[in-house]
């Protein structure tokens, strides 16, 4: 997998890769060059070794991020891997709650599936219940005769065929003397025409209870089936909360299992099988955006350059990497561990701009950092958006007794599993809309202008390697170590 350093060469080849021309004249184009191929070149690099079997590593950790903080940096966290050696206890301590978590896990997911069918199930009935009630409702329409030539069909089918050899069809198909009784049946509008019709003395007598029968039923039947509609749009709607009540409760196992996974190091000569040992990686990006306008920028940038307004912002971005082999000790009657050890902390100077900066978190998306997550968004955003339409129109179509102003829920059940919520109120094509431009990815980035190659990126440039040695020697000198660089 690529470090967060290669992807950032991979953006800009031509300032962050070593290899970068090579590549470039290679694959043609910086999107075709395959992050692992690329050799980083930062702007500039310091790097602290802090080691110490007594004391704990967080300190050093919280130092730094607190540190990145006081600077304006906001940084975030990027990278958070380990590995422990098998022989450890701490591989089996966390091998045992990231087994519990997957199980979890497991349990809910297939609750959320049996749930699923239940939601299809429902779906395709009330599918079937809208196809049988637009009959009913072309009874007052135009197409009354074609709608009543319908039901009656599904009359003889469903209803009179359980009269078995004195049904219609059984004694017009099989018995001799009543071959009209089905044709006379389906000319028959109720009882009234049943006299008019040119038909002798024993079809009649059967005709007329069945028309009388058969217009009785499409009453009850129409409102019987118009209740268990409602009834199951109803049932609709619960298993649909029920869906994102489970998707809720899924997702914090999910996630817990996907952290408590170990980064594979089968080469690394600090694991040694049988010795208590771990190692942690972390990497944080901390950004602090150059604005034009400040005073402490008119020292160096003209006035006039000060008036100008640029599409892109730019960034002085510092990267921090911290690698730590630590002595898992566990607390003494504690459940959690301390970790002594060593730890190296690099820091690395970049000059970035929003566009890059926005490619960074594409080519992230595409690693495997995130895996586990896309793949259940995959599953239900993307897969089931369909379905997802299906469920709103249902359970937005109006009735008679709900006003036309009322509220409805149209939250996609499947996002709780990626920790997206929509507000009450919210619309599909709102959502549709924000998932759009969350997806939308950026072109190819733009060369800097004249401008911004002569003068912003440089102070940005400037700043960055300013900002990253004060931050190696703060921690330096903070804890007693030789000045240098």
């Amino acid at each position: 997998m690529a470090t967060i350093q290669q992807i950032i060469g991979k953006v800009n080849p031509k300032v962050y890769s070593k290899n970068g021309a090579e590549l470039l004249k290679k694959y043609g184009s910086a999107d075709k060059i395959p992050a692992e191929e690329i050799e980083p070149k930062p702007l500039a690099e310091h790097t602290l070794v802090y080691d110490s079997s007594s004391e704990t590593l967080e300190p050093v950790y919280f130092f730094i991020l607190d540190l990145m903080n006081d600077f304006g940096l906001a940084p975030k966290k990027y990278a958070d891997t380990f590995s422990s050696t098998p022989g450890s206890g701490h591989f089996a301590e966390l091998g045992q709650r990231g087994t519990i978590m997957q199980q979890q896990g497991a349990k809910i997911l297939g609750d959320i599936n049996t749930v699923l069918r239940s939601v299809l199930n429902i779906v395709y009935d009330l599918k079937e219940f809208r196809i049988r009630l637009q009959n009913y409702e072309d009874l007052k329409s135009d197409n009354k005769e074609s709608a009543l030539l319908s039901l009656k069909q599904i009359w003889m089918d469903k209803v009179d065929i359980a009269k078995g050899n004195s049904s219609i069809k059984a004694m017009a198909m099989g018995q001799v003397g009543f071959q009209t009784l089905m044709d006379a049946f389906l000319v028959a509008k109720d009882v009234k025409d049943v006299s008019k019709i040119d038909l002798n003395d024993r079809v009649r007598r059967i005709l007329l209870p069945r028309v009388r029968e058969f217009n009785i039923w499409v009453e009850q039947s129409g409102k019987e089936l118009q209740k268990r509609y409602e009834i199951e749009r109803i049932y609709l709607g619960s298993q649909v909360n029920s869906l994102k009540l489970y998707s809720r409760w899924a997702k914090p196992y999910l996630r817990a299992a996907q952290e408590l996974e170990m980064k594979e190091m089968k080469r690394e000569p600090a694991l040694v099988k049988t010795f208590n040992t771990i190692l942690l990686e972390l990497t944080l990006l901390g950004k602090s955006k150059i604005k034009i306008g400040d005073a402490a920028i008119g020292d160096k940038l003209s006035a006039e350059l000060q008036k100008l307004k640029t599409k892109r912002d730019y960034f002085s971005c510092i990267l921090v990497d911290f690698k730590f082999r630590g002595i898992p000790q566990k607390v003494s009657q504690q459940p959690h561990y301390l970790f002594g050890g060593k730890a190296e902390i690099t820091f690395r100077a970049y000059a970035l701009n929003s566009e890059e900066l926005q490619k960074i978190e594409e080519e992230l998306e595409q690693s495997d950092v995130e895996d586990v997550l896309r793949l259940i968004e995959g599953t239900t955003t993307e897969s089931l958006k369909q379905l997802q339409d299906e469920i709103n129109f249902f359970l937005e179509e109006k009735t008679e007794d709900v006003k036309e102003n009322k509220s409805k829920d149209s939250s996609n059940p499947f996002f709780a599993l990626i920790g997206r919520y929509e507000s009450k109120n919210s619309s599909a094509d709102k959502t549709a809309k924000k998932l759009s431009e969350k997806t939308k990815k950026i072109g190819p980035i733009k060369s800097d202008n004249f401008i911004e190659s002569e003068y912003i990126r440089p102070f940005a440039v400037e700043n960055a390697i300013d900002t990253n040695f004060n931050l190696f020697d703060i921690y330096k000198k903070a804890h007693g170590m030789p000045s240098y660089t």
